[in-house]
């Protein structure tokens, strides 16, 4: 967007910032590897790549309460639903409730344990980081067409292809020049975020934790 006026110098929606490298990182495949020289093969796996998705889950998926979560504090506090003398008791509250965690003891009524998350007493919307857990898994599926890519979506690298770089560009060039669902429109042809993406990618691992966890009683 370095040619749109300075107030466009910007990304659709801070979601969109976030969710830009995090696409780029998806493309990092054995297949990517091999083809730019850093690994002699591709290691041999059992078909779905559950080792691999584990850990991406355990990366990408497990964020997914802790994002929502810091904003719904928030949001608690910005409208006066939660009074000062309740604001950490809200905290841990929302923490069970979303991550199934709680202290490791009695925390008093006069802490301030949201403050310990840098975006708390920075001011910073922590709401991006959410929906770039999103938008990226969505930006990725898109450009994973765009290059005519056919298998699964966590095997999908659009390294060297200028379709799909072009699809990706159009949309970065927008800046905030454009309402976000337009700018995801560009890259994705919805307006509306859509996670079915994230649910795609790691398919075959729900799949496979659904097999493993039969007959078990899981949650909090």
């Amino acid at each position: 967007y370095k040619d749109l006026p300075m107030l466009y110098n910007g990304s659709a929606n801070d979601g969109f910032h976030e969710a830009l490298g995090d696409t780029m990182q998806l493309s990092i495949t054995n297949k990517y590897l091999k083809e730019i020289g850093l690994i002699k093969s591709i290691p041999k796996s059992n078909g779905d790549n559950i080792d691999y998705l584990l850990g991406m889950a355990l990366e990408k998926v497990a964020f997914l309460p802790f994002g929502l979560m810091i904003d719904k504090w928030r949001w608690q506090v910005f409208d006066d639903s939660v009074p000062a003398e309740k604001y950490n008791s809200a905290w841990w509250e929302l923490v069970k409730k979303y991550q199934g965690i709680v202290p490791p003891g009695n925390r008093p009524a006069d802490a301030f344990d949201p403050g310990s998350k840098y975006h708390v007493p920075s001011f910073v919307p922590y709401s991006r980081y959410f929906m770039a857990h999103i938008l990226q898994f969505q930006f990725h599926r898109a450009l994973c067409k765009e290059a005519g890519y056919k298998g699964p979506l966590n095997e999908c690298s659009i390294y060297g292809s200028k379709a799909a770089g072009d699809k990706l560009w159009a949309m970065m060039k927008l800046g905030l020049s454009k309402p976000w669902p337009e700018a995801l429109e560009a890259v994705t042809g919805q307006k509306e975020m859509d996670a079915s993406a994230l649910r795609e990618y790691f398919g075959p691992l729900e799949q496979w934790l659904r097999d493993q966890n039969k007959g078990q009683q899981c949650g909090w």
